[in-house]
């Protein structure tokens, strides 16, 4: 539905930052399928961990709150920043290795203006792992 040309409209970050490499479906304002290819030159890989590359919990998380924004934010026209407020419940359950195919499906949980509450999880192989509630405030930008 959407690739990374249409991603990098919606959301501030760009590589490596960058986490979300194509959006399957989206009910926008409502929820999300993304996706990120996984894969071995990938920056992080370089020191976690040398022999045994795993990634890292923390850009797990970042992956689903940029899905979050992406769904927050349909319209990439409209003047709005999406900034990760806090996460909650966060529950690592498998680790994510190059090669892999990261799901993410993020759910809106409930707004209030400009607070947001969703609910992640990302899957492998139809597994499980990682899950949590993240919340954003949906702002206008700053003029430049």
């Amino acid at each position: 539905m959407l690739d990374v040309n249409d991603i990098a409209k919606r959301l501030p970050h760009r590589y490596p930052m960058l986490l979300v490499d194509r959006v399957i479906e989206m009910e926008a304002g409502k929820s999300i399928h993304a996706i990120k290819n996984v894969t071995i030159n990938e920056e992080f890989f370089q020191g976690h961990f040398p022999g045994e590359p795993i990634m890292p919990g923390v850009l797990i998380v970042e992956a689903l709150a940029q899905a979050a924004g992406i769904c927050a934010i349909n319209d990439p026209d409209q003047n709005l920043l999406v900034l990760f407020r806090a996460i909650d419940k966060v529950k690592f359950r498998k680790q994510v290795v190059p090669g892999d195919q990261l799901h993410l499906y993020v759910t809106l949980l409930k707004q209030r203006r400009q607070l947001w509450i969703f609910h992640g999880k990302a899957m492998v192989d139809g597994k499980v792992v990682t899950e949590a509630e993240m919340s954003a405030v949906v702002t206008e930008k700053p003029n430049d």
